[in-house]
């Protein structure tokens, strides 16, 4: 009898990870000190600001919208060039996936998918925004992923180290 490389022994369906959408939920470029911003002499780099979130929300048993939120700005001293704030998100599907393995398939591959994308929106907007293109570099979502635990642990062991309150 052939075996179905579609299961495996226990007659599960094999691992997969499904993108049923990608949308930008919401999205802000400022310029806010134009047309002066364009008149900073072009020998001082701005000073790059990124930072980056991830969100994640259950909707079905198997479905799960994960939004990457992606903030930053540049400046010149004080003086702000530009400013956005991008949050684009994916619905996802995770099947015959364990349990145990939904968090980190949720906060690495699945802004790992979604980071192309928005990385994309932010280097169109800040263009059309009169700048050259920022191209974010890439992200290591596992690493970040690793902070954010080691946060959550700290976190976690600081709250049961603290004495109660009477």
């Amino acid at each position: 009898m052939a075996e179905n490389p579609a299961t495996n022994d226990t007659n599960q369906a094999a691992p997969s990870l499904n993108a049923l959408a990608q949308y930008a939920k919401d999205f802000s470029f400022e310029n806010p000190n134009a047309p002066r911003s364009f008149q900073t002499p072009p020998n001082n780099q701005p000073e790059i600001s990124i930072q980056v979130n991830i969100d994640v929300a259950q909707l079905a048993e198997a479905d799960f919208e994960v939004e990457l939120a992606l903030e930053g700005s540049a400046k010149v001293g004080e003086e702000v060039l530009f400013a956005f704030d991008l949050k684009y998100a994916g619905i996802f599907r995770l099947q015959g996936i364990p349990q145990e393995n939904f968090h980190p398939v949720l906060y690495i591959e699945c802004p790992r998918l979604l980071f192309p994308f928005g990385r994309q929106i932010v280097a169109d907007a800040v263009r059309n925004g009169g700048f050259p293109p920022l191209y974010i570099d890439p992200i290591d979502f596992v690493e970040l992923y690793r902070q954010k635990a080691a946060e959550a642990q700290a976190a976690a062991e600081e709250r049961g180290n603290a004495p109660l309150s009477s």
